[in-house]
């Protein structure tokens, strides 16, 4: 066990409080409700979504804005309101199980997240909400198995990096067709960045045009993060892939400011005022996602770390590599592996989470794990040119090699052949090995990366000059294409099947959805093989 007594008694100082918190949330009865409020359009702009499960319940969320760009929503009297909403075993509601009420806070921007209980385990429901006159669109929730029970097969999506301007959703609209228990947002919801404008431009170096615009500058304020939400969460395809299954999601950079890391932001902010931009950046995040109430943010900190166990077969922890880690070295450019990289001052999960992270596999009973988070844990070297020295990315494990090795090697002792990660962020396809020793080439987890939605746009396929190099100076890594895309994982009991999906455009809506590779990890024997 890695338990500290003193972080078991401090974690239940701040669990009582937590508890007292989401008490008073939840009796909250406002003397100013508005009891008959009345709309033009149906306030159900954004659409639904569910996330976090449990064995008995999953979160439905919503948040009511008939004229979403608009200051508040659109809603004219800023004033609490009550929301109905209704659990069915079909999604013609002819069997209404559960009805409900909850209160829609201005404080949270009108939105919904009501923590469903009483389920039975390990299958779907559907869900709706309603208010006044109008009716949401319905979505899909699904239960968790109970924790003994035998589960012979789980599918899930992960996905993220869905930079508007860059592309449309049609990745969302496939998934949304997928047969799957849940979707992985790894991050990169929203992009804070401003309208980028009308002509060609060079982006991640290559030409671009934008396919659709960003309303307004750069985002600091809250309403800023609220409208940019609004604008991405009005696009169907995406509202559709909310609605068909459950999310767990979690954050990277994008949500609050390119590359930020801990208490740092890429512009040499003083912490105290940047504080405040990742506070409302945080509250707008909890706002537009289905989260329970243990992840509302208290100032700038929000706990998005948590855990999810589907039976016997898969324990999932979704990580948060950005709030705890340390700065990144050497100025956050691609650079060599010098000293700064090595550190063990240097963290990327904080010690708290990674001690949280240990105990959860030490003690995990499941036949898979799985560590769904943000970066790629892959050690990759590449070259701008044949002669050039080596380069890694400072934003990724690879810029924090102590953590990745402390991970690693004690994924190695504990919980060999049954740890797979799934990462993102890099706007590409990876598939690969984890090694400790690149010199060995010994596999102790695999990897697999899933390329962005839209970010990066139509991309230029596998054979450019990048996927070039980091294929020969990489014996571990196993596929690489610059496509938008999504990776689809299939876990048997004692076969982890992925495929690679990906998308010949996202210029137009009807791009082709292909299977760019597929790779299979067999239990208890690390390292990726075809199928």
């Amino acid at each position: 066990m890695f338990l500290n007594r003193r972080r078991v008694l401090t974690g239940l100082g701040a669990g009582l409080l937590l508890s007292y918190r989401l008490r008073q949330l939840s009796a909250a009865s406002p003397h100013n409700l508005d009891r008959k409020p009345a709309f033009d359009v149906s306030p159900f702009q954004l659409g639904v979504a569910s996330g976090d499960p449990t064995t008995d319940g999953f979160v439905i969320w919503t948040r009511l804005a008939p004229k979403p760009m608009e200051e508040a929503g659109g809603l004219e009297h800023l004033k609490p309101v009550l929301v109905d909403w209704d659990i069915s075993e079909d999604p013609k509601f002819s069997t209404v199980l559960h009805t409900g009420q909850t209160i829609a806070h201005p404080e949270l921007a009108h939105s919904v997240h009501v923590e469903v209980e009483g389920l039975q385990p390990d299958r779907p429901y559907w869900y709706r909400f309603r208010i006044a006159e109008y009716e949401s669109p319905v979505g899909r929730g699904r239960t968790l198995p109970l924790p003994g029970t035998a589960v012979q097969r789980i599918r899930f999506v992960a996905a993220g990096c869905q930079h508007y301007e860059f592309g449309y959703y049609s990745a969302w609209r496939a998934i949304a067709n997928e047969n799957v228990d849940f979707i992985f947002h790894y991050g990169d919801y929203i992009y804070e960045g401003a309208d980028i404008g009308a002509g060609v431009h060079t982006v991640y170096g290559k030409p671009f045009t934008a396919v659709r615009r960003h309303f307004g500058p750069e985002i600091y304020s809250l309403d800023e993060y609220r409208r940019r939400y609004a604008q991405y969460k009005m696009d169907p395809d995406l509202q559709a892939a909310h609605a068909a299954a459950p999310w767990l999601v979690s954050f990277d950079d994008h949500e609050v400011d390119n590359d930020w890391a801990g208490d740092t932001d890429q512009d040499g902010t003083p912490p105290d005022l940047f504080r405040m931009r990742r506070a409302a950046a945080m509250q707008a995040y909890y706002e537009n996602m289905p989260l329970r109430a243990s992840s509302l943010p208290d100032g700038s900190h929000m706990q998005i770390y948590r855990s999810f166990r589907f039976g016997d077969l898969m324990n999932t922890f979704v990580l948060d590599t950005r709030q705890y880690r340390s700065d990144q070295a050497y100025g956050d450019k691609e650079a060599p592996q010098g000293p700064d990289v090595w550190s063990p001052e240097r963290t990327m999960m904080g010690a708290q989470q990674e001690e949280w992270l240990f105990n959860g596999l030490s003690n995990s009973e499941t036949r898979w794990n799985l560590l769904a988070h943000q970066v790629m844990v892959m050690d990759l070297a590449h070259r701008k040119s044949a002669h050039s020295e080596l380069l890694y990315s400072m934003d990724q494990w690879s810029g924090y090699m102590h953590s990745r090795n402390r991970l690693l090697q004690f994924i190695g002792d504990h919980c060999p052949g049954n740890v797979v990660n799934i990462t993102g962020d890099a706007h590409r396809h990876y598939a690969g090995n984890l090694v400790i020793d690149r010199d060995k080439q010994k596999p102790v987890s695999v990897e697999f990366l899933a390329t962005s939605i839209s970010s990066g746009g139509d991309g230029v396929g596998d054979n450019d000059a990048h996927s070039q190099s980091v294929r020969r100076e990489n014996p571990h890594l196993k596929a690489t294409t610059d496509r938008r895309g999504y990776v689809i994982c299939d876990v048997g009991r004692d076969v982890w099947r992925a495929d690679l999906k990906t998308l010949d455009q996202v210029s137009r809506h009807d791009g082709q959805l292909s299977t760019y590779a597929s790779f299979a990890v067999e239990r208890g024997h690390p390292g990726l093989e075809k199928p």
